[in-house]
């Protein structure tokens, strides 16, 4: 009796120890393992392609344009036209009269495009074998006009007061195109009854000086340093239009100047030499043109 009441304790702590023993311990419940994943090798990006209105980038280079005087803010506009539509192209413009520029190229200048304000420069070029010829193209035109101060000191109202004695003349030397035209002015003005036979003589007793180029004759009038000039017209447009009066010259006494262009036959970049040309002679690079006062080749 002793015995089997010893034993019942004992029994029910083993019992209730096994019970907590499965109590407490967890059954882990397994994880599927993450499922392959195939790589995928990256896509290889492309370089957008150019479209039109976003031009293809070129290399960087320079495109050297020599130029008549008189087509400085002309070209100067077309210059950035030229270099928003070839990116990475730089216009270099080398602006003087057309003798001096003719010569430059005839001394071996470099230069890829050659704009005169005449024909016998252009010839000069063409004769160095610096340009094709058959390749020069008339772009633009132009015509005389005779400019004086705001402030008009010589009283100038008509051409035959340029004969006055005492009025300062100032006129673009004979090699310079411009100088060339005014002294063809005076040889029809010669035999014009109107103004007089000793016209020419009177005129020419007047000039205090003869200037390289056509915008040293504008710069002269402008400052006062003379009484009159002859310019083009296409050089008193825009802001010059404001500080100079003018009197015009009539046809019969006038020259219509002829400004050829053409690349260069040995321009290390005829491609984008012979691209100028061609905005020049867009109808763009036409309305640009007439914008300053030029008679359209169109």
């Amino acid at each position: 009796m002793l015995a089997r009441l010893s034993f019942r304790p004992l029994f029910l702590r083993l019992l209730l120890f096994s019970l907590l023993l499965a109590g407490c311990g967890t059954q882990a419940t397994p994880t599927q393992p993450p499922a392959p994943t195939s790589a995928q090798p990256p896509v290889p990006t492309q370089a957008p392609k150019p479209t039109a209105t976003q031009p293809a980038p070129q290399p960087a280079s320079d495109l050297t344009v020599f130029a008549a005087a008189s087509l400085t803010e002309a070209f100067a506009g077309l210059g950035k036209q030229f270099e928003a539509e070839h990116p990475g192209v730089t216009v270099v413009f080398n602006f003087a009269s057309s003798n001096q520029l003719a010569q430059q190229i005839n001394q071996g200048a470099p230069a890829d495009v050659f704009a005169s304000a005449n024909r016998t420069q252009m010839q000069a070029a063409i004769d160095a074998g610096r340009i094709v010829s058959g390749t020069q193209q008339t772009f633009v035109r132009n015509r005389l006009v005779v400019i004086y101060p705001l402030d008009n000191p010589a009283g100038l109202r008509a051409l035959q007061d340029l004969a006055t004695p005492g009025v300062k003349v100032v006129f673009a030397a004979r090699e310079v195109p411009i100088g060339q035209y005014s002294l063809d002015f005076l040889d029809k003005a010669a035999d014009d009854a109107s103004l007089g036979g000793s016209f020419k003589e009177g005129v020419l007793a007047n000039v205090v000086s003869y200037e390289e180029n056509v915008r040293a004759v504008l710069i002269k009038v402008v400052l006062g340093e003379a009484d009159a000039g002859i310019v083009y017209t296409s050089d008193i447009t825009g802001d010059n239009a404001n500080q100079v009066g003018r009197i015009d010259i009539p046809d019969t006494l006038n020259t219509i100047a002829t400004y050829p262009i053409a690349a260069l036959s040995d321009s290390e970049q005829p491609q984008l030499a012979q691209a100028f040309v061609d905005l020049v002679l867009s109808p763009a690079g036409q309305d640009l043109l007439e914008q300053y006062g030029f008679i359209p080749a169109k």
